[in-house]
């Protein structure tokens, strides 16, 4: 089945103001409807109202950080939307970043390989309603069962970024979520979890002409995000270290003007996908093309109208 997928909330939009548009989401080709959570809205309350306003479309979180909520807790909001999107609903999790780990929400970031591993082997087992009392790596529990465990259980991708945590994405998920790519760069993530494993991708869409407007929205993005550790390791694996390192060194002397200006044109345009709406929909097919099995698009602001734009970008 061909997958197109598409991030809510829109940004600048109330999340209330979105029914009409995620009822025609199915419609209009679309498939999927994906959340995040970073410090603006949680990941489950928007699919919760998703799954009401247009049960045809698959539901997913990308992601769900698995040291913010406790284990169970994780298990019952899972449980929770799956129930509400009955064969329908992905977890997504994985572990998110220092700065939303510990510097917001007041959490130690350690282990995240082994946290992450412990906690999809967790999930498996609650969501399928079993007891669990169980010594992981990085944490334990002790009797914890779901009293409304979903049937069927929600399928669990896992974010992936190295070879690592796609390796076990693909050995013990359902799939690998992946995030800050270009096209080019998805034949070398494929070539990690195999052919038959499901690969979705977050991916950056400015649907505007101007070439200036758009990269600086990118450049702001990129420097933001591409200087994390996880990501600045992502990007050096890829074959990026030496175009970013100008980046690296401007941050890491507090200079973020700099920054953002010494990212080449050409790491933009690879990373954030601008253009016209034709065009954008042309390069979201081309991640596909190049073995992505669900683009999730991620709709950039540019004071034009967002729902024009989800629109436009529908498939063809």
């Amino acid at each position: 089945m061909k997958r197109w997928g598409i991030t809510i909330p829109l940004t600048g939009v109330p999340l209330a103001a979105h029914e009409d548009m995620v009822r025609e989401l199915p419609d209009l080709g679309y498939t999927d409807a994906w959340s995040a959570e970073t410090a603006g809205h949680d990941a489950f309350t928007p699919l919760v109202l998703a799954s009401q306003w247009a049960p045809q479309l698959r539901l997913g979180t990308a992601i769900v950080p698995v040291y913010t909520r406790g284990p169970g807790l994780l298990a019952m909001s899972a449980a929770t939307v799956a129930e509400l999107a009955p064969g329908r609903f992905v977890l997504g999790i994985g572990a998110s970043s220092p700065v939303i780990v510990k510097n917001w929400n007041a959490a130690e970031f350690e282990a995240p390989f082994a946290r992450s591993r412990d906690t999809l082997r967790f999930l498996r087992s609650a969501l399928a309603g079993e007891k669990v009392t169980e010594e992981y790596e990085s944490f334990s529990v002790s009797k914890f069962r779901l009293e409304r465990p979903a049937d069927p259980p929600p399928s669990i991708m896992l974010a992936a970024l190295r070879p690592g945590m796609l390796r076990l994405a693909a050995k013990e998920a359902d799939g690998a979520i992946t995030n800050w790519l270009a096209a080019s760069d998805v034949p070398k993530v494929r070539a990690e979890i195999g052919p038959d494993v499901e690969l979705a991708a977050r991916i950056f869409v400015c649907p505007t002409e101007d070439k200036a407007a758009a990269r600086g929205l990118g450049r702001m993005l990129i420097s933001s995000y591409l200087t994390v550790p996880v990501y600045a390791a992502f990007h050096e694996w890829l074959g990026r270290g030496d175009a970013l390192a100008p980046m690296h060194e401007a941050w890491a002397a507090g200079d973020r003007q700099k920054a953002n200006q010494v990212i080449p044109d050409e790491v933009v345009d690879d990373l954030i996908v601008h253009g016209s709406l034709d065009s954008c929909r042309e390069q979201v097919q081309s991640y596909v093309d190049n073995g992505l099995t669900t683009p999730i698009i991620a709709l950039l602001p540019t004071g034009e109208d967002p729902f024009a734009h989800v629109r436009g970008l529908a498939p063809r």
